[in-house]
């Protein structure tokens, strides 16, 4: 790892790269023929290589990542571990009901199984199981969850319990929750000790990984090939695991998603402080924002605050300030500080952006390249992948086996159910709608009447079927 690298990485990777010494990152220089080659080494390609070698252990897998496996959003994101459940209404019109009904029971088993393969496997990804909580830190946030659990309820599928003002503000450990709809199926982790604790199973369990191997063409052929900077790989089936690298290789799906930032602050460590709030285990607890807020505690006492929705990449380019410390750390601190009074004089030990692939369904959707049946993709996950990559191994696993099955005949692996619309009026559009957005719910916070015309604007986000709750 260069020097470059090491330094523009987020806390998490740097926190788990330094515990490594038994497997250096190896790059491919001589031309290899594999059963199955993967593009991409996060969460949906480990999952995904990992979910073949259980079912055929026999299968040649082979992953390359341009850079170090999780140095994508797989080791930027806020290490929230949460399902599907909350989206129940948008999935029941795109998927139908016993589909969506299915996915969101495989979404919440998705996370005991998380836990599960970690312990038998000995990665000690800090895993705690202890729930989720959406809450509303102000008026006009107030039953926003209403309707989807009553969904929930109606259907069977519910998990939800509704806590009053007290209750949530003691778990939450803020005065600023006025309410709170728990679920003990949620949870969080330590994202990149879970990302090289998978790299390094599925090493051991035979799949070839090559960090430092960008791939630079793939040719459509039979068998693909792919190459890159130092050698050619043939395989008979591809995986294309790139997620919000994906439009940069593959235009066509440039107005398939839209990449939005999420912002993340993490605390010195501060566990008698956490205590003393009422922070006391790892649930993660989020806001009824449009643009979520997010937060839980880690295992060394660390506070982790983030923020989805501050910057758009124009044309889906992903700009240098992903690699950097996060240019909304103000926002972050001043948010931590209304949540949190007792913090404020706690120090920031860093920040740092992450790409979020956000699809026109707030869901993700996999299918096959160009009707390929050889080369397989999966992306969209929409801030929602660190339990949810899981499934999308189950998915592609499937895929690239040609089973047929429910999850071949899903919906979901249909490719993209909606589009948004070119450049520069998405940008623009985007722009418009965020700021519109965030003037809103600062008047909401003020308990103020927002503009109309920014009411008007802020109900584009939610008719455009993104999610039922961010």
């Amino acid at each position: 790892m260069t020097y470059e690298q090491k330094h523009r990485q987020p806390f998490w990777i740097n926190d788990a790269l330094k515990w490594e010494v038994d497997t250096p990152p190896i790059q491919l220089t001589k031309n290899i023929t594999v059963d199955v080659c993967i593009i991409g080494g996060g969460y949906t390609g480990l999952w995904t290589a990992i979910q073949l070698k259980q079912q055929k252990p026999e299968m040649g897998v082979v992953i390359i990542e341009k850079n170090l496996c999780g140095d994508g959003a797989s080791g930027r994101n806020g290490g929230c571990m949460l399902t599907w459940s909350a989206k129940y209404s948008s999935m029941v019109r795109l998927y139908g009901l016993e589909e969506a009904k299915r996915l969101v029971i495989a979404s919440e088993q998705a996370l005991f199984k998380i836990r599960d393969f970690c312990l038998a496997n000995k990665i000690d990804a800090e895993i705690r199981l202890d729930g989720a909580l959406f809450g509303s830190t102000n008026e006009a946030q107030l039953g926003n969850m209403d309707s989807v659990i009553k969904k929930l309820k109606q259907d069977g599928i519910n998990s939800w319990e509704y806590w009053q003002k007290d209750k949530a503000q003691l778990a939450a450990g803020s005065a600023r929750h006025l309410e709170g709809y728990h679920s003990p199926i949620g949870g969080s982790l330590h994202p990149g000790l879970l990302v090289r604790g998978l790299r390094k199973v599925a090493i051991n369990m035979g799949v070839e990984i090559f960090e430092n191997t960008p791939m630079t063409t793939l040719a459509e052929t039979s068998p693909a090939i792919i190459s890159t900077p130092n050698a050619r790989i043939t395989a008979k089936k591809i995986v294309l695991a790139l997620n919000a690298w994906m439009p940069k290789n593959f235009p066509k799906f440039n107005n398939k998603i839209i990449l939005v930032s999420s912002d993340m602050a993490i605390t010195e460590p501060i566990p008698k402080l956490l205590q003393e709030i009422g922070i006391k285990d790892g649930k993660s607890i989020l806001d009824s924002r449009t643009f979520v807020n997010y937060y839980h505690s880690t295992i060394s006492g660390r506070l982790m605050l983030g923020k989805g929705g501050n910057m758009f990449a124009f044309n889906n380019i992903i700009h240098p300030a992903f690699d950097k410390k996060s240019r909304y750390e103000p926002q972050l601190r001043n948010t931590m500080d209304w949540l949190f009074p007792k913090l404020k004089n706690v120090s920031i030990a860093t920040t740092w952006t992450g790409p979020s692939d956000r699809s026109a369904t707030g869901l993700p959707f996999f299918g096959h390249l160009n009707g390929n049946n050889d080369i397989v993709y999966g992306l969209g996950y929409s801030g929602n992948g660190v339990g949810q990559t899981y499934v999308g191994g189950q998915f592609l696993s499937a895929m690239v086996l040609d089973l047929d099955n429910e999850w071949t005949n899903s919906t979901m692996a249909k490719g993209p159910l909606g589009s948004f619309p070119p450049e520069p009026i998405r940008w623009l559009g985007a722009m418009t709608v965020r700021n519109a957005i965030r003037r809103k719910e600062k008047a909401e916070d003020l308990n103020k009447s927002p503009n109309w015309v920014d009411m008007q604007l802020a109900k584009i986000a939610n008719s455009a079927g993104k999610s039922d709750k961010n």
